[in-house]
């Protein structure tokens, strides 16, 4: 049975955690990265209509945001990508839904790959979430995931899958 996910009460008291920690997302006692996938839902909401250029934008500053905010609450809570750190999941996902169809099929295709990408860790992603550290090796595994997905999600869009809808 696996590691039932924990955090100190303290991190509810710095803004910094609170975001890292994907608003309380990040403390889901099973899953949080799947939780923490879902607090990306509202951010995509407010993104999905914005140009390439803008949305791009507003991911890398995102990134920028999470590696900082990742690098201090993991050292405060003394563990390199605590599971309650979901951050980084919410700007993967952002990531994955780059140049996304509008409809919630989309959503919810581009959030079952992401999810995939990063539950699997298929290589390199695997060997970048073991061997770099800090707030930016948080972060990069769950980018890489998010273009992974990316890359996979354009090629359900080619091939019509879901030309139903």
């Amino acid at each position: 049975m696996p590691k039932k996910n924990t955090l100190p009460g303290w991190v509810w008291k710095r803004p910094y955690s609170i975001l890292a920690c994907g608003f309380g997302t990040g403390a889901a006692p099973y899953a949080p990265g799947t939780f923490g996938t879902l607090a990306a839902l509202p951010f995509y909401w407010l993104m999905h209509d914005l140009s390439l250029y803008w949305y791009l934008l507003g991911c890398v500053i995102l990134f920028v945001i999470g590696v900082w905010i990742c690098e201090r609450t993991s050292r405060d809570l003394g563990e390199h990508d605590h599971g309650g750190i979901v951050w980084d999941e919410i700007v993967g996902y952002l990531v994955t839904m780059t140049m996304a169809p509008t409809g919630w099929i989309w959503w919810v295709v581009g959030f079952l790959l992401f999810r995939l990408f990063d539950i699997t860790k298929p290589w390199p992603i695997r060997m970048l979430d073991q061997r770099v550290h800090g707030g930016f090796g948080i972060m990069i595994d769950d980018v890489l995931a998010g273009i992974y997905a990316a890359i996979c999600l354009q090629l359900v869009i080619l091939t019509g899958i879901f030309s139903f809808y």
